[in-house]
């Protein structure tokens, strides 16, 4: 890798207590996935981010902490989790964790504290107001779980901010003690060897909300002081952020007017995410040309982060009403599949019909596209989702290892499982599991490792520039191309269903006995580049010519 890791990177996002149980709790741990490193190395995996480990009541999946500076008891100690970082360190892995310092656990001894006492020393590190603020209806993240930003506290005698669900105060970003905690935390985790932090909610960390003002003030010099604050504890520490918000403001979460990069290493690349699911939907590559043409310009080392599923539901906020029921109608036509009226809640394989074709498709893209890719849990072997379950939790069920009761996951009674594993159906573990695809070199695990090595062979993708090809083409296909000190690398997407022929003549003064890299099926020499076959759900990888890194 180059000396900006993550610009090459392939990360791999995962909850701890549904990957892997080693004692037999029902609850994944640290432990268990340090025995599935081996595993994840093979993959071709160099980035771990592991969602929120600290204490907590859970009754938000670990995002309501009540003790920023431990784990949780039911995945181990601080003991197993340093030796975590020291086995995936070994075996080429950074870990990065979820940094969740919007807001606290109501059940935080800071907001016990600081609830108890108008002189509680803890009182200004929430958000106050004395009475019902105009604005407390609006702004929230959770619509239809939550009716209101402001709730009143009969302990505190005042209403408190909380702009996710009410047992989630926000703490007071304007108060120089919090930001100076913040920093604290950061460098409690960064000592004892994460490799950065995944930042949760940033605009709403940064806000400086005022009592109804529903357009309240965000500081961004906030995220430069936290970057610099990194840097200085661990040069090569990152910060990948979740902000999802207009394009025109994209560029000042990575670094100020002067240019710099100097905020955020890395932004979730929602918009194209969305247009993507748009694509896919309408069988047509102009969402995502779109999305690549009005790209806004990065600063240097800025990047992407690129997805498919994560953690969350699919967003569709940034997507009209019209695409949204497009999207709707192809992937999530029954309404329990849809989240917050703007999101879908399956994972990507159910989505697709479990047409192979479309899910190789479907991955291959991403992977090609400008910035660094982000991978679930469970996708690279199909995994689907449980819809009886309530909201996010759908996507959020054991992963599958094998044949074995509990799909492997756990020894543990099933009643007692952290969550349920999918036991029927075409997506239960008897019949997709780790084990079975490891067995079969055809497998969706087989080509995803396959796929894997692949890019990190072509680090133009993520560290390149990437550009669509403009020339005419068939129906359905997408060309597009990644250039870089390390060479270009050409790629073909048909998200239609008709085989085509593709010319790309246009390329061949640039092309040093051009080839393919990754296809979905064999196809003749790529040649002159002028008579490319495609077939249907097809894609072709093709490497045009190569450069030397210096």
């Amino acid at each position: 890798m180059g000396d900006r890791w993550y610009q090459e990177a392939v990360v791999y996002c995962l909850d701890v207590d549904t990957f892997a149980d080693s004692d037999g709790d029902g609850v994944g741990d640290f432990r268990g996935l340090i025995g599935r490193l081996d595993y994840l190395a093979r993959l071709g995996v160099t980035c771990l981010w592991l969602h929120p480990i600290h204490p907590s009541p859970n009754r938000d999946d670990g995002y309501d902490v009540t003790d920023f500076y431990n784990v949780s008891p039911k995945l181990g100690t601080l003991g197993d989790f340093a030796e975590l970082l020291h086995q995936a360190k070994n075996k080429g892995i950074h870990v990065i964790i979820d940094l969740v310092v919007n807001h606290t656990s109501d059940e935080h001894p800071w907001f016990q504290s600081a609830r108890s006492s108008p002189d509680s020393p803890y009182r200004d590190w929430y958000v106050w107001s004395d009475e019902a603020p105009p604005d407390r209806h609006q702004g929230m993240v959770f619509p239809g779980e939550q009716n209101e930003t402001w709730s009143y506290d009969r302990t505190a005698k005042a209403w408190y901010y909380h702009r996710f669900y009410k047992f989630q105060p926000d703490l007071n970003a304007a108060n120089p003690e919090v930001r100076a905690e913040i920093k604290k935390i950061m460098s409690f985790w960064l000592q004892l060897g994460v490799s950065g932090f995944r930042m949760d909610a940033v605009p709403f960390i940064i806000e400086l909300t005022e009592p109804g003002n529903p357009d309240s003030p965000k500081d961004l010099e906030f995220l430069t002081e936290l970057r610099q604050h990194v840097q200085w504890r661990r040069g090569d520490a990152i910060l990948l952020a979740e902000a999802n918000v207009e394009p025109d403001q994209l560029p000042v979460y990575f670094g100020d007017s002067g240019g710099s990069a100097n905020r955020i290493h890395m932004l979730f690349d929602f918009m194209m995410n969305g247009r993507l699911m748009l694509a896919l939907a309408r069988q047509d590559p102009e969402p995502v040309i779109e999305a690549l043409r009005d790209t806004p310009a990065l600063p240097e080392g800025g990047q992407w982060a690129t997805f498919l599923r994560n953690h969350d539901e699919i967003d569709l906020s940034r997507l009209t009403a019209e695409q949204r029921n497009q999207v709707y109608e192809q992937f999530g036509p029954d309404e329990d599949m849809r989240l917050y009226g703007r999101g879908i809640r399956r994972r990507l394989a159910t989505m697709l019909g479990n047409d192979r074709r479309r899910i190789e498709l479907a991955y291959a893209l991403q992977f090609s596209l400008r910035g660094t890719p982000v991978l679930r849990y469970g996708e690279e072997i199909g995994m689907g989702e449980d819809l009886s379950l309530p909201g996010r939790e759908a996507i959020r069920t054991p992963m599958q290892w094998s044949y074995k009761e509990n799909g492997g996951f756990s020894t543990a009674d099933p009643e007692k499982l952290v969550r349920p594993v999918i036991d029927k159906g075409e997506y239960g573990y008897q019949k997709v599991n780790v084990t079975a695809q490891r067995k079969d070199p055809r497998s969706l695990l087989g080509w995803f490792e396959r796929m894997i090595r692949t890019l990190r062979e072509a680090p133009e993708i993520g560290s390149g520039s990437t550009s669509h090809i403009d020339v005419p083409m068939p129906p359905g296909v997408l060309a597009h191309r990644a250039d870089g000190p390390t060479g270009t690398m050409v790629f073909l997407h048909n998200l239609g269903t008709e085989d085509v022929e593709v010319d790309l003549s246009i390329l061949a003064p640039e092309a040093d006995l051009p080839i393919d890299v990754l296809t979905d099926r064999n196809y003749e020499e790529v040649g002159k580049l002028d008579r490319l076959k495609l077939s249907g759900y097809g894609y072709r990888w093709i490497r045009i010519c190569r450069g030397t890194r210096l």
